[in-house]
């Protein structure tokens, strides 16, 4: 367990959020902690939180862009959009813990609808942040046309903190849906489980979300659309594969369980690993090997999240993170690209900024 030697500093505004990156030789900015192994680090860092650098300082409905401050709860977020009839598609994960958006990007946590819409990394436009010698710098744009210069917003994108402080974020949105309907499909094994996972992500229906619990023989489907083409859909979908329509209150509850990880509960450690669809069955066996595990299958095969009493994940044959408990931070194989230290070396040379190593 890290002991902080040091208080948190809580800046209020871009400028002083600077200061505070000034204001010692080592510093972390986090968020609201709602994933907290990934803001775990040494004693001889200060903490600084940006749950008070808060705040949606332009929307631009017309132009489906916004920007925010970095602690700006995503719940503020989605709220604000949905008043005008727009959404973050890539469904922000821990919502209603109060998840901020710079915590969010950090972590790269995107949700079920990145199957269909793509995650995070595809939404953000832009960055404002205090890099490693104190200054205020702006990458990438605040339109959707903005292409000039490196892309380095992408970097912040799982970058954990370490190659900057955000202040400021800029994201394209989405029309929300008119209408939505969720599907649950019976599956009698996890090799029946992984063919339906399989054979739905490859159909003309263009599903928003292909989401599995380990434990239960079933597969989730999420649609989103016209109420009318909806309809007919969902009565080609149900000729096809054993299962039905969940009512629309008992659906909101499935997608809380994911998008808050309410399905991991009451285990403390929980750990999320890239997948392939191919190896749904693999991973099922790794989680159900383990004593006491649960598990998640996201983004219809792509994407694992197991949840354990402990942080022993029995060497991991997945790359994977911690987001909450003890232990280690990394799951599994690890590369270290080249253009990441590159990154690194250019905006925090003198490593003001724990590495992704710690």
């Amino acid at each position: 367990m890290t002991t902080e030697a040091f208080p948190t500093l809580y800046p209020t505004t871009p400028d002083e959020l600077a200061e505070a990156v000034r204001s010692a030789p080592r510093v972390l900015a986090v968020g609201a902690g709602t994933k907290p192994r990934l803001s775990q680090v040494g004693s001889d860092v200060v903490r600084i939180a940006t749950t008070k650098l808060s705040g949606i300082i332009e929307y631009e409905p017309s132009e489906f862009t916004f920007t925010a401050l970095a602690g700006t709860t995503v719940r503020e977020i989605a709220a604000t959009l949905a008043k005008r009839g727009q959404y973050l598609p890539f469904d922000p994960m821990l919502l209603q813990a109060g998840a901020t958006i710079g915590g969010t990007v950090a972590a790269g946590m995107s949700g079920p609808g990145r199957w269909r819409f793509g995650g995070l990394r595809d939404f953000i436009l832009g960055v404002r942040f205090v890099d490693g010698t104190g200054r205020l710098v702006r990458m990438g744009g605040k339109v959707v046309k903005n292409a000039a210069g490196f892309d380095i917003p992408k970097f912040f994108v799982g970058g954990l903190g370490r190659f900057g402080a955000m202040a400021e974020i800029t994201f394209k949105v989405f029309p929300k849906p008119a209408a939505s309907i969720t599907f649950q499909v019976a599956t009698k094994d996890p090799a029946a489980k992984a063919r339906v996972i399989q054979a739905v992500a490859n159909t003309r229906w263009e599903l928003d979300a292909v989401e599995a619990p380990v434990s239960e023989a079933v597969v989730f489907l999420r649609l989103g659309g016209p109420a009318a083409s909806l309809e007919a859909l969902s009565n080609e979908i149900m000729t096809q594969f054993p299962g039905h329509v969940i009512p629309e209150e008992n659906a909101v509850e499935v997608w809380r369980r994911v998008g808050e990880f309410a399905w991991s509960q009451p285990l403390p450690t929980l750990g999320k690993v890239a997948l392939t669809p191919a190896r749904v069955v693999e991973f099922t066996g790794w989680v159900q090997s383990q004593a006491g595990a649960r598990g998640w299958i996201g983004a219809a095969g792509n994407v694992g999240f197991i949840a354990r009493r402990d942080g022993d994940f029995a060497a991991s044959p997945w790359p994977g993170i911690v987001l909450r408990g003890e232990g280690p931070l990394w799951l599994g194989p690890r590369s270290d690209p080249a253009i990441s230290r590159a990154v690194k070396a250019a905006l925090d040379p003198d490593q003001r900024f724990p590495t992704l190593d710690a």
